[in-house]
């Protein structure tokens, strides 16, 4: 118990020694107990690389080093990047630049597990970034990852993992763009004081498992992400008016909510991803009958 009150403490003064920039979205985890769950949940083997994002002054970084072949890490602040550098390992690789102008896929030849820490205000892109939209089959960095760590605020880690019988805030985009392409876990949940400078809201660390091929079969991927945008487009309306609205034949809706037995009051939050996958299909049959009767 000494031993983790110490290694909470050095992390913790030695975050007051930098100067955090709140644009930036900085709250370094301090706590040591966090850390190393993080190490225990990426599984690292003596032949893996970790691409971590966002190390900031690298209390994770000088972890991983300890465990991975590489460690390639994405930091945006130079400042500090300086103090990265001062951890002095061999297998670290740090890389100047803002995550999403980023390409992944050039950064090694084989897979790679990912780590981050991220700024909470732009954890969609990020996870856009990783595993591609949902119609973005040959994503390349999607093709390069195998697994991905995550720390994100508490509310998006629920978002992320929700289904159609969470509560209605919780499902919607981000569980679509999320689940689609990787299998989505809570790990553990991390309070605020965890941080330096300590957040506002609580926060989790998610574990994604990115998937080979995508979660549905589908006949048409860029039309079950404009059924899914207009479903989720209008959440105090139906989803029949949020279809409406999102430009959908009026005939195609009926036509398809006839063949699902889909209830025309229900709203978009209460269709599982499959059922969606099911409605974008057959909005698309009767758009293309009507093609062909023309």
């Amino acid at each position: 118990m000494c031993v983790i009150i110490l290694i909470k403490m050095n992390y913790y003064e030695r975050a007051k020694f930098f100067r955090t920039k709140k644009r930036l979205g900085q709250n370094f985890l301090t706590d040591g107990e966090v850390i190393q769950d993080i190490i225990d949940y990426a599984n690292i083997s003596p032949e893996d690389t970790i691409v971590e994002i966002g190390p900031g002054v690298g209390f994770v970084t000088e972890q991983l080093v300890k465990h991975a072949k590489k460690v390639i890490a994405i930091e945006l602040d130079e400042e500090a990047i300086k103090e990265l550098k001062k951890l002095n390992a061999p297998n670290l690789e740090i890389i100047h630049n803002d995550i999403l102008k980023t390409d992944l896929s050039t950064l090694t030849d084989g897979e790679f597990k990912v780590v981050a820490n991220i700024p909470y205000y732009i954890t969609s892109p990020i996870i856009a970034h990783l595993l591609g939209e949902i119609d973005d089959l040959t994503n390349k960095n999607r093709s390069k990852i195998k697994d991905i760590i995550l720390m994100v605020q508490e509310e998006v880690a629920l978002r992320m993992c929700a289904n159609e019988n969470s509560p209605a805030k919780q499902y919607g985009l981000l569980t679509m763009l999320s689940q689609f392409w990787a299998e989505v876990e809570i790990m553990r949940s991390v309070g605020r004081k965890c941080f330096y400078p300590a957040p506002k809201v609580n926060s989790a660390i998610v574990k994604l498992t990115v998937r080979k091929e995508p979660k549905l079969v589908l006949s048409n991927y860029s039309h079950l992400k404009r059924t899914i945008k207009a479903g989720f487009a209008q959440r105090r309306k139906t989803l029949k008016n949020c279809l409406l609205n999102g430009g959908f034949l009026r005939e195609a809706i009926v036509y398809a909510f006839n063949k699902l037995n889909i209830d025309e009051n229900i709203r978009g939050e209460k269709l599982s991803i499959e059922t969606f996958g099911q409605l974008s299909e057959a909005l698309l049959e009767f758009e293309s009958r009507e093609k062909c009767n023309q």
